[in-house]
């Protein structure tokens, strides 16, 4: 009598079935991710403007507050990031609400550009582009790094404790 065949799961091809019209459709985050966005938008658009407000940039040379609010929101992020991942992980709505929403707000690439073009002053302009650039990424590595200290796994924080690092 011959062997019964066996049939290989991982090498057979599925029976085909039409496919999805919806298999290719982008999803959406659950609401609440959604308002959380929006709360902490409202939060960090009312910061970015009393920033503003105390401290207003001027009409020539370097917008230095808006060179301050990315700064500074760089820094906050990834100290923020690092807190959620570490720390914070079981609640889903903190990242969408500090870090898109209250930080997502508060710092503004598009006002650093539209302050690039408009600035008459090419060397103004250079200048600015390059401390953007360095001084965000500067302070976002600083946030990291200060978050990692700061928000160490519980465990990794009792003495003599082999798990994480210092």
């Amino acid at each position: 009598m011959p062997e019964p065949t066996r049939v290989d799961r991982e090498t057979t091809p599925a029976p085909s079935r039409p496919p999805d019209r919806h298999d290719d459709a982008p999803t959406l985050p659950p609401p609440s991710a959604i308002l959380a966005v929006g709360a902490g938008g409202v939060i960090g658009a009312a910061a970015r403007l009393g920033f503003v407000e105390l401290f207003p940039n001027h009409a020539k040379g370097v917008p230095w507050t808006t060179l301050a609010e990315n700064v500074v929101g760089a820094f906050l992020l990834g100290l923020v990031l690092v807190a959620i991942l570490q720390r914070w992980s079981g609640k889903p709505h903190l990242r969408p609400f500090l870090a898109t929403g209250v930080l997502g707000s508060f710092t503004t690439f598009s006002n650093y550009t539209v302050e690039i073009v408009t600035r008459s002053e090419v060397g103004v302009a250079i200048v600015y582009a390059l401390l953007s650039i360095t001084l965000g990424l500067a302070a976002a590595v600083c946030g990291v790094l200060i978050g990692r200290r700061l928000f160490r796994p519980r465990d990794a924080r009792q003495p003599g404790s082999t798990g994480g690092s210092p």
